[in-house]
């Protein structure tokens, strides 16, 4: 009996996949939730598993483009492994499942996906025949080409898109970051202690900025049509960058989360983009960013925009520099923030009174337990 190995469903906004790594070669005896291939689309990578335990035959290459519901390959439940042939021949199409209704989130369990093909109705969509690779040109001498993956493909063209179609402007400001240094090296240990959770400084940050979104709500719009439509919650994207390039994934309702809430929800995600297993839906329904470059150094940039929202915030490092305090010039240890926004929803005063908001509150964190 065979078992088709089928592109399961990776939610509305996402049709066809790109074949990034074949882990069983056709003749190999592989059992059911075994790795088989791995898919790569424009947001994250999905792991097809073996839907029965068997002989495998594999119809695609690596870099093959493929669709929802089109067949991979196939599992032969009744038959005996043998060595690869040189060439995989294509097994006659079975029945496809069609995509499921809904955004399902990009990753599924072996479970998950044996089940859903159990569910496979008998009449489905024909599956699309995967298209020849193109020949890749010749490279000059000291030259290489590699493919640009999906995820890099979607961030260039949506940066792209930004500087089309939005009217961006960035303003900064500077925070004097010698309170809330002394506040987290005062009480970390306690945190740790209490919360199992670190505490770092993005936490501040994103309290900081919740409370000056909720001061300044077209700050948290954005433009649908002729409408402005504002979010009544805060769900904070954090830029996070990994091998496979840069994700955002999603702190929902991050106005209502306490400092712990927020440092264990940064940490979760922090393993899950190590482990590559960030979904769609940990990456979807954020209405404001942060994004903070100063992990790497840098000292002051213009970050840009993450459609449809109206606002991102850009984090620097932080450097001890010569400032002027009730007429003493003191060292302090400052940090450059740069909100970057789109000027067709946010006034130039807004902008600079969402900066403002914010440095006030993190020059005197205490305000940020009092919801200011």
């Amino acid at each position: 009996m065979k078992v088709d190995i089928v592109v399961p469903s990776a939610g509305e906004s996402v049709t066809e996949a790109t074949v990034a790594q074949i882990m069983a070669q056709s003749g190999a005896a592989v059992a059911e939730g075994d790795e088989v291939l791995e898919l790569e689309t424009d947001k994250v990578n999905q792991v097809i598993f073996a839907p029965a335990s068997g002989v495998v035959t594999i119809n695609v290459n690596v870099d093959d483009v493929v669709k929802v519901g089109q067949v991979l390959g196939s599992i032969d439940s009744e038959g005996a492994a043998a060595p690869a042939p040189a060439a995989a021949a294509p097994e006659a199409p079975a029945v496809a499942p069609p995509a499921p209704k809904g955004d399902e989130g990009i990753r599924k369990t072996a479970e998950t996906y044996v089940s859903d093909l159990k569910k496979a109705p008998e009449q489905a969509p024909a599956p699309v025949a995967s298209q020849p690779a193109p020949t890749p040109k010749p490279a000059p001498e000291g030259q290489t080409r590699k493919r640009m993956t999906g995820l890099r493909r979607t961030i260039a063209k949506r940066l792209v898109e930004v500087k089309t179609t939005t009217a961006m402007l960035t303003t900064f400001n500077e925070v004097d970051m010698s309170k809330v240094m002394d506040f987290r090296a005062r009480e970390k240990d306690a945190f740790l202690k209490k919360h199992d959770a670190k505490l770092g400084f993005m936490s501040f940050f994103i309290k900081a900025a919740t409370q000056a979104l909720k001061a300044l709500p077209d700050v948290n719009a954005f433009i649908d049509g002729d409408e402005i439509v504002y979010n009544e919650k805060a769900h904070v994207g954090v830029a996070v960058s990994t091998d496979k390039g840069l994700m955002v994934p999603v702190i929902k309702d991050a106005d209502d989360l306490s400092f712990a809430d927020i440092e264990k929800t940064l940490s979760a995600y922090a393993k899950k983009a190590r482990d590559g297993t960030m979904s769609v839906d940990d990456m979807q329904g954020g209405t404001f960013t942060i994004t903070n470059g100063g992990v790497f150094g840098s000292m002051l940039s213009t970050p840009i925009l993450n459609p449809p929202q109206s606002a991102i915030l850009g984090m620097h490092n932080i450097v001890k520099r010569a400032v002027v305090v009730d007429n003493q010039i003191v060292i302090r240890p400052i940090m450059y923030l740069a909100l970057s926004y789109d000027h067709r929803v946010i006034d130039g005063k807004e902008a600079v009174t969402f900066l403002v908001h914010m440095k006030e509150n993190l020059e005197d964190p205490e305000r940020l337990l009092l919801d200011f």
